[in-house]
Parts: structure tokens; sequence; C-alpha cells
């Protein structure tokens, strides 16, 4: 598989911060950098990864809280969410003081993202998916070669997203994994925000919110 992932647990909240790359070129993205910058960097140095871009699936505070640093660091930018979520992105630094984060800094991207868009990986591409619900601008990025997404806070193993968020809705929900993940495949694996890997095959069986017995 030319798509090398690393995932790295980050922040307080345990969130899964996905390292990517390309293996024949060592070209590399950071997905939902919540914090903990430096056990990232930490990651990218030991592999010898040139990082070209920051990818966020959403706008909340453990998935883009270090995007901002990193941008800095490396210069790169930022890219994702979709536009729907620029005020969560706007109240990082807000939501960081309420929940005792250190060092979450407010979030400007370079580029919002919208369905079908694509984003390259050095030989890799990753398809561009909108799945509203957790939040309303939240993305899932596919890549198609080796059957993996990364659902940020979409769907988990065994579980689904919070909808009780401002502007979270829980039919937009249950519509993005029925309408726009199911149809991608049951042996396609996924890294979601927070837990294990598992893949849509599994979720549709025993999944107790989205299971298809569930809601039939």
């Amino acid at each position: 598989m030319s798509l090398r992932v690393e995932v790295v647990v980050v922040t307080p909240f345990q969130q899964n911060c996905s390292v990517i790359w390309c293996s024949e070129t060592l070209k590399a993205a950071i997905v939902d950098p919540g914090g903990d910058v430096e056990k990232i960097t930490q990651l990218i140095e030991k592999h010898q990864l040139t990082v070209e871009k920051v990818l966020l699936t959403h706008g909340h505070l453990d998935h883009a809280g270090g995007a901002e640093a990193l941008k800095r660091q490396l210069q790169i930018p930022i890219i994702g969410p979709q536009k729907k979520d620029a005020f969560w992105l706007e109240g990082i630094e807000a939501q960081g003081k309420s929940y005792g984060f250190n060092g979450a800094e407010n979030c400007y991207p370079d580029q919002w993202l919208e369905e079908g868009a694509e984003i390259t990986i050095g030989n890799e591409k990753l398809e561009v998916l909108h799945c509203p619900g957790h939040t309303p601008g939240h993305l899932v990025f596919f890549h198609r070669t080796s059957q993996l997404a990364f659902v940020g806070d979409v769907i988990f193993k065994g579980s689904i997203g919070r909808t009780d968020f401002p502007q979270g809705n829980h039919q937009d929900l249950l519509d993005s994994i029925t309408q726009k993940l199911w149809p991608l495949g049951g042996d396609t694996r996924f890294v979601s925000g927070h837990g294990g890997i598992s893949d849509f095959k599994t979720e549709r069986q025993s999944n107790p919110f989205v299971a298809d017995q569930v809601l039939a």
C-alpha cells in the first residue's frame, strides 16, 4: 500500500491525529492536529517526512487546536473543513479556556473544501465527502485505493458522533452515515476521531445506533 498512516493520540480528549504519507515520495499531510504539536512533529522527523498540508475534518477544539501552530512551524496551509464550521474554528481559544486546554489557537483555513474535491498527497489522492450532523461543515477524507476513510467524529467503533452541540443535527448525521459512508463499501476501514479502527460492514451489523436492523 502506497499510503502510510500513523496515529498520534493528542489532547486530554484522546483524539486521533493521523499523519498520512505517500511511501514513494514521503510527502505527507496531518489530519486533525488537535494539540500536542511536539508529539506530531517528532513522528514527522522519525519518518523524515515532508509535510505539505494540514487537513481538518471539522472545527472542534480537539481536532483543530494545534493547526495554526503547525502552519507557522512548518510553513504549510490549513485545508478544510467545509466553511459552515467557521464559527467553531473562530471559537477555539474560548473553548480551550473552558476545557482547560493549553495552547489551543483559533484557526483560519487557507482553503475551505466542498463535496467532490480531491486532495493530493504525493502520488496518492483523497476524495472529500461533506458529512454534516456532528457539525455542519464536517468532512470525511477517503482513500479509495486502500479503502480507508478518515471520518472524524461522524462514526466511531460501536458509536456515532454527538449532535447536541450548536448546529448539530441527528438526522443529518444518520443521513451522512447511511447515504455517504455505507456506499463506500463494507470492507472500507475507518480511522475515527477517538477510539479504535473498525470497518463499515462491522458497524452495519453491530453498531447500536446505525446498524441495519436498528434503522430498518
